[in-house]
């Protein structure tokens, strides 16, 4: 329950932007090659450097880093890329942010849609190793990060549909997704650390999720376009992958108000990633409309590239959305800062 705490305004940015398993560049949509996996970090010092500035000039308050194969971990090395930084110098980022005013989370997405990073025990969800991999990871990442108040564990998009272009399709179903996701929720608590997951599994099975999701997993249901209309519908069908023998309908921005409906805490997270202008400001509005102060902890923006000069000017746009959200928050409030 957000009683004390001031909102969040954050920033999700990559270290490592290996979300995708090999599959073979000529088959993967141009769009989102920049997250196809590679043996090296695609990262630009500088650009970092300057976001961080921008983010601290324009008043943003958190961070959330993308880690997955970008440091060298000493209790798995084998899964870091080329030139991915050693645990020292993550600290000593780390504690640049904190100095310039930004709260760094950790990010390691455990989804098989997106755990490229994790290298050879992608391959093997769910087996003995697996988990202890997964647990060794969590455990060192909370240190490196001295006890953070949050761990963003990922777990969107685990679908078949969503893996259309790789060559080994993984996806968990019924008691072993929730399984192995009870498994990680416990390796955060058991570090005094909170989890904080994508939402997008409430979408495919609300009656599941609202059943066994725990209440003190921190929720962040997304949408990257304009319109925030809870009628809004995604058509999901994809018997190849699938099986499906009809269309579902997915109502992403019903979730919204379905979670706030069941009393979950929620950081809302828009993004530029569709270069939309307003999508980050009407979900800040949704957002004031909808959910109730107390568990309203914030925003989280989104640009889904990766941190190099190619993509500088997509980054400092998003930015400048969450700067301008926040202002036009703040002048609303006679008694916050402008």
């Amino acid at each position: 329950m957000n009683t004390r705490q001031p909102l969040i305004w954050g920033n999700l940015v990559h270290l490592s932007t290996n979300l995708w398993a090999d599959c073979g560049l000529q088959n993967f949509p141009r769009a989102a090659r920049d997250r196809h996996w590679q043996p090296y970090l695609r990262f630009d010092e500088n650009l970092w450097r300057e976001m961080v500035c921008a983010m601290t000039r324009a008043g943003l308050n958190m961070i959330v880093i993308d880690l997955g194969d970008g440091v060298r971990y000493q209790s798995h090395p084998e899964i870091a890329v080329k030139k991915a930084w050693s645990p020292a110098r993550l600290r000593r980022e780390l504690k640049k942010l904190r100095d310039a005013g930004l709260e760094p989370i950790p990010k390691l997405n455990f989804s098989t849609a997106h755990d490229a990073w994790l290298g050879p025990y992608a391959g093997i969800v769910s087996s003995k190793t697996y988990y202890q991999v997964c647990r060794d990871l969590i455990a060192e990442v909370t240190d490196l990060f001295g006890g953070p108040r949050f761990f963003h564990l990922g777990m969107d998009e685990e679908t078949a549909v969503n893996q259309n272009y790789s060559r080994l399709l993984i996806v968990r179903q019924f008691d072993l997704w929730w399984h192995d996701l009870c498994f990680l929720f416990d390796q955060v608590r058991r570090n005094g650390v909170r989890p904080w997951i994508w939402s997008d599994y409430e979408w495919y099975h609300p009656e599941e999720f609202y059943k066994h999701m725990p209440k003190d997993v921190l929720q962040s249901n997304w949408w990257y376009y304009n319109k925030l209309n809870p009628q809004t519908t995604l058509i999901r069908c994809n018997p190849q992958y699938d099986n499906m023998t009809k269309p579902m309908k997915l109502k992403p921005v019903q979730a919204y108000l379905d979670l706030e409906a069941h009393g979950y805490d929620q950081i809302l997270t828009g993004g530029n990633t569709s270069a939309c202008s307003d999508n980050f400001q009407a979900t800040v509005d949704f957002a004031l409309r909808h959910i109730a102060p107390k568990r309203l902890y914030g925003f989280l923006m989104t640009t889904w590239r990766s941190t190099q000069p190619k993509h500088r000017k997509r980054h400092f746009d998003a930015i400048d959305q969450v700067s301008q959200a926040m202002r036009r928050y703040y002048r609303s409030k006679t008694d916050g800062p402008i």
